[in-house]
């Protein structure tokens, strides 16, 4: 298979370059709009919702564990909803609902109200996430399905790093006005990624076999990796700008800085992992991600000085995005003719990253406070989860290898008639 072989046989003919790239583009906006914005703006606007005593630092606390526990019922719920309506209806639908949860947390309505749209708003990024880019790629060329995936999670980065300038200066405005500036804000994503999607789903029959056990073993450590990678990057998501500014004494400026950084590195990595994955392929690149981000999650226990910390932030942002496209990718080389598998099993991995995430985030919190706040121990475990997840993907290559291979799937009469 060639490093571009994800959804090698979804589709032999792709559609024209220009509506092929509307695709992306609201694939694009999707994820800017439910994860990008609707997930990360949440934490630069935490202090300024406790400061103007709209909730208690606690109740705020649940609100964004909220968002979590939405997040994984729509990577859950996402493909079950889009079965019963049309996919590009759902997509639609769930990108109205994150908009709209920004235009209700703009009235401070008591706390269920703010949990109701804060868990609407992590639901609709959920299932954006499991249904916007396979809705997409099967429908790109081959060669550029590495970079279009990049493009499209590029958009996630995007978010992030809007959320670190945006915020602060509508702030200046007021916190109500902030809600209703990003609800604009999402607005004109939703506007410029509504009528983009494929009309029609990419035609391909399935296959007679389903795969075979080695691969099934190597996707389930696929899982168990993506998961882990969800745990090591917790102490920067979480604790990055308060190591910055409490515990090394920078400052809360320096450590909004780094958080800026990081939002610049989760922009561009996906592009660049994605042409790195098209060029080494999808397995190639994910175990390079995996060696680089243990190095990168770890530099701060150093003590490398602010060299150190830009390089940390900037390489730990890159791959907090840029490694959704390699895992999605490296599904489609596990299931090459098996597209409707694909999408289960990016499911599947969406669902181990959710739930690792929002596990490991309390378990770091408990870690912090009964280590009496070492947050050098927390960027160490985060290494650990890295160097565990790389073992457990050279491992299940290994065993894959030495796997005896079995026969391939079965074509039917008229696919045999029309093979050349």
């Amino acid at each position: 298979m060639t490093a571009g072989g994800a959804y090698e046989t979804i589709t032999d003919r792709a559609p024209p370059q220009a509506a092929t790239w509307r695709a992306i583009l609201s694939a694009f906006c999707a994820c800017l709009i439910g994860i990008g914005l609707a997930r990360f703006a949440y934490t630069p606007l935490l202090p300024a919702i406790v400061g103007a005593h709209w909730f208690a630092a606690s109740a705020a606390a649940y609100l964004g564990a909220a968002n979590l526990a939405g997040y994984l019922a729509g990577a859950l719920l996402g493909r079950p909803i889009a079965a019963r309506v049309q996919t590009v209806v759902t997509l639609r639908a769930m990108m109205l609902v994150a908009m709209g949860a920004f235009f209700a947390c703009a009235f401070p309505l008591g706390f269920a109200w703010f949990f109701l749209w804060r868990f609407a708003a992590g639901l609709a990024g959920g299932a954006l996430m499991v249904l916007a880019a396979p809705t997409v790629l099967p429908h790109v060329r081959a060669a550029r399905r590495g970079l279009a995936g990049g493009f499209i999670f590029m958009g996630v980065g995007v978010g992030v790093a809007a959320s670190g300038t945006l915020v602060p200066l509508l702030l200046r405005e007021g916190l109500q006005q902030t809600w209703i500036g990003l609800g604009v804000v999402s607005l004109l994503a939703v506007l410029v990624g509504w009528s983009g999607w494929p009309a029609h789903a990419a035609p391909v029959p399935e296959p007679v076999h389903r795969p075979h056990g080695p691969k099934v073993k190597t996707l389930r450590a696929l899982y168990v990796e993506y998961g882990l990678n969800a745990a090591g990057w917790v102490p920067h998501m979480i604790f990055l700008v308060d190591f910055v500014a409490r515990g090394l004494g920078q400052g809360v400026a320096a450590g909004a800085d780094c958080w800026v950084l990081f939002g610049l590195g989760a922009t561009f990595g996906p592009i660049l992992t994605g042409h790195l994955a098209d060029r080494a392929g999808f397995g190639a690149a994910l175990r390079l991600a995996f060696l680089l981000e243990a190095v990168a999650v770890a530099i701060p226990t150093f003590g490398l000085g602010p060299t150190g910390l830009i390089v940390s932030s900037v390489v730990v942002g890159a791959f907090v995005t840029g490694t959704v496209p390699l895992v999605l990718g490296r599904i489609g080389e596990l299931l090459p003719h098996h597209p409707s598998q694909q999408k289960s099993a990016w499911t599947a991995a969406t669902v181990a990253f959710a739930l690792c995430q929002a596990v490991s985030a309390y378990a770091f919190s408990f870690v912090f406070a009964q280590s009496g706040e070492d947050y050098r121990l927390l960027f160490l475990i985060g290494a650990a989860a890295m160097v565990v997840a790389l073992a457990i993907d050279l491992f299940a290559a290994v065993t894959a290898a030495r796997a005896p291979e079995l026969p391939g799937p079965t074509m039917s009469h008229s696919q045999r008639k029309d093979r050349p």
